[in-house]
């Protein structure tokens, strides 16, 4: 049976409507853990250390997919529950041409900032040399990588969440094939395994064009469109928070690694690599719901559907807490088990490496909540108020933890600030979702 946006949905189909959406997500966070275990097994710890820490450079450049994706989708959405089928293909049209245009635009400025980028961060010697590279062959395919995360996001719009899942699928077996063809077998090192993430990305941007661009049994196509300034305005100020979210998430990141640089040198970088991955694969899980259940919370909403929009947050927040308790015990359950399959080879390394990972699971108890809220105003078409809950959560409350807990926990402070930062967030959540309950009826 195929579930249409227009349905009720209770817990089983929005369990099944998301779950392509959340493997998706997952498969897209799988690509930097592929080529971080295939670096740090077969290349080594300082290459490891430099995918690590020019990865956040990337994922703030890539970012602007995301927002055009999220954003795109609540207009789509939007414009799909007013009955206007025309003005909904017009406006996907028109966020994926700006955003490749984008893309060849964010690619060449990427060039020319990596390597000041670093140095500032603080990288010398071979870990400058191997960041700049990996981060070189990596901005070739930055367009690809953009449209690969929005339509990560459109698919859902399109009533073809399988599909995308599909897409995502095999761009993912792409990159674990030739990561273990070019770095195991062929030892190109920290350049192998960012040729394959290229290579990938190539997939993952050029499929979903060709299906798009053509006739399709999905909700959209790319059509010929006029600029409008309007929409992509509103599409931009939409997806505002997943663009402030993910930006601020690189920034922080890059803030780690200077703080850990200073407590603990490269093996702190490449332990909070290690944390990192396994957050970016949990935490896809809460993008992934959030981004699948957008469509139908902004076809509800434009359709002034109130009490299916009730149920739906109501719904939204027992999933996320399952999930939430579920990653927690997971992150406890594994930490050691993990921490061996990166840096076993290490014994300094993976004893920081498996403390770390005791505390920083606690965070998973929380994270999800504000990932939701702020999804769940993205596709409410308040771009204003979700942007605010990510840049709190994402920036604001990390950095001001980052900075701070070390001066009096050292290294741990480092792992206790991220725990700390989502409990700050959720109560923020909590506090929007009282507070603008009246407006939007839910």
């Amino acid at each position: 049976m195929v579930i249409q946006l227009s349905d009720h949905f209770n817990y089983s189909r929005l369990l099944r409507y998301t779950a392509p959406s959340i493997i998706m997500m997952v498969f897209t966070s799988i690509y930097g853990v592929v080529d971080g275990f295939f670096v740090s097994n077969f290349a080594g710890k300082t290459p490891f250390a430099a995918v690590n820490f020019i990865y956040p450079f990337l994922m703030i450049l890539g970012s602007v997919g995301f927002m055009f994706g999220t954003g795109g989708s609540a207009l789509i959405a939007l414009t799909f529950g007013m009955g206007d089928k025309k003005k909904a293909n017009e406006v996907f049209s028109l966020v994926v041409y700006t955003a490749a245009v984008c893309g060849l635009v964010l690619s060449l400025l990427g060039f020319l900032l990596v390597r000041p980028v670093a140095v500032l961060m603080g990288a010398e010697g071979r870990l400058l040399q191997d960041s700049v590279s990996y981060a070189g062959i990596c901005l070739l395919a930055l367009p690809f990588f953009i449209l690969q995360y929005e339509f990560q996001c459109l698919f859902a719009t399109a009533e073809k969440p399988k599909f995308g899942l599909y897409v995502t699928v095999a761009s993912g077996v792409t990159n674990i094939i030739l990561d273990a063809l070019f770095v195991a077998v062929f030892h190109w090192g920290l350049e192998g395994a960012a040729a394959a993430t290229a290579l990938s990305q190539l997939v993952g941007g050029v499929i979903p064009l060709l299906y798009f661009g053509r006739k399709n049994s999905s909700l959209l196509q790319l059509v010929k469109c006029k600029f409008d300034a309007h929409a992509l305005w509103k599409t931009c100020t939409n997806g505002s928070s997943e663009l402030m979210s993910n930006i601020s998430m690189s920034f922080v990141s890059m803030l780690y690694n200077v703080q850990l640089m200073k407590y603990a040198g490269e093996n702190g970088i490449a332990a909070y690599g290690v944390l990192m991955y396994v957050s970016m694969i949990f935490q896809a899980v809460f993008i992934g719901y959030a981004v699948g259940v957008a469509p139908v919370v902004g076809y509800h909403h434009g359709a002034d559907h109130h009490e299916e929009l009730k149920g739906l947050l109501q719904r939204n927040i027992l999933v996320i807490a399952v999930f939430s308790v579920l990653m927690f015990v997971a992150g406890q359950l594994l930490g050691k088990p993990l921490s061996l399959l990166f840096v076993g080879y290490d014994k300094e390394l993976l004893q920081i490496t498996a403390h770390a990972f005791m505390i920083f699971s606690f965070s998973f108890l929380f994270s999800g909540f504000a990932i939701m809220g702020s999804s769940f105003f993205s596709a409410l078409n308040d771009g204003l108020t979700s942007a605010l809950i990510s840049f709190l959560r994402t920036l604001v409350f990390q950095c001001m933890a980052v900075l701070i807990f070390p001066l009096f926990w050292e290294i741990d402070g480092i792992w206790l600030s991220i725990v700390a930062a989502e409990i700050m967030a959720v109560t923020v959540t909590v506090l929007f979702l009282i507070g603008k309950r009246k407006r939007y009826h839910y």
